[in-house]
């Protein structure tokens, strides 16, 4: 099972998360995005971490918050995140711990930009054939 994968929308950027739970699927969309910021996966090691705390009144807007989130951690800590950890997981509320590194150790670059997670298109779903779960964000560039 492929974690992610890269939909191209109009003058935009997007991702499929797919996940065999929704946890999994909250991972995998944060991987999605990290991808396409660095266009490398699970590269840089974890020497910072940051833990946080989530609530939303849908699944669909916790998964928005997340991403949120990390991109705000992104733009204001200038660190790229490749491990997280969902302490506390419901439809409603996340705790969860990021671990990643600075940009600029080890020659890390930023590829593309992230202006912000957007509710443009937004699914999360499951798929009743594969049973997986799956996620589709957009993401405005």
């Amino acid at each position: 099972m492929k974690n992610f994968e890269i939909i191209e929308h109009t003058a935009d950027i997007g991702i499929i998360a797919y996940g065999k739970t929704k946890e999994e699927v909250f991972v995998n969309s944060a991987k999605g995005m990290f991808y396409i910021l660095t266009e490398e996966e699970e590269t840089c090691k974890n020497k910072s971490s940051y833990q946080f705390k989530l609530s939303a009144d849908t699944l669909e807007d916790l998964l928005i918050s997340w991403l949120s989130e990390l991109l705000y951690l992104f733009e204001t800590k200038l660190v790229i995140l490749n491990k997280f950890v969902l302490e506390e997981f419901s439809d409603y509320n996340l705790i969860a711990r990021v671990y990643g590194e600075n940009i600029g150790h080890n020659n890390k670059k930023i590829k593309r930009e992230i202006k912000a997670v957007t509710y443009h298109y937004l699914e999360f779903k499951k798929d009743e054939v594969s049973k997986l779960w799956r996620a589709r964000v957009i993401f405005d560039i």
